[in-house]
């Protein structure tokens, strides 16, 4: 099994990711895109229908660290060690949400990884939170 196909099976048997609803969308070489559908069960705030800030965190935290677990030289294995968030909007009822996560640097122990949340509906690509964060780190092989 090749580690797309992996990861993509380790997201559908993640209870939370699948709770979610959310896919892997793409993934190899330190990126990952993962996305998550409109789901009237997320709405935060029932007045605008806005998705719920959580739902939204949960996507960028599970982009980023599938993003580190596709590291070449990495060994697969990640956990989350910070993860800071910037909300810029929310998002329109109704939209679909697409994360996508870049690992930029990897030390011994430590990967960092970029991230932006947009709306991947309507054609106009509208960001709706970026987030940087730091995630445990091992390479291929290290400490067997």
């Amino acid at each position: 099994m090749d580690r797309g196909t992996h990861l993509r099976g380790l997201i559908d048997a993640l209870p939370f990711s699948k709770a979610l609803g959310m896919r892997l969308e793409e993934s190899g070489d330190g990126r990952a895109v993962v996305s998550l559908p409109y789901d009237a069960r997320l709405v935060g705030d029932p007045r605008s229908g806005v998705i719920h800030g959580g739902a939204v965190s949960a996507l960028m935290d599970t982009c980023c660290g599938t993003a580190v677990m596709t590291v070449p030289d990495g060994s697969g294995i990640t956990a989350t060690l910070d993860l800071r968030i910037d909300y810029m909007r929310p998002a329109r009822k109704g939209a679909r949400i697409v994360c996508e996560a870049i690992c930029y640097h990897t030390t011994r122990t430590v990967a960092f990884v970029r991230a932006t949340a947009t709306e991947a509906d309507g054609g106009e690509v509208t960001p709706v939170a970026s987030a940087v964060g730091a995630f445990t780190f091992e390479k291929r092989g290290a400490g067997q």
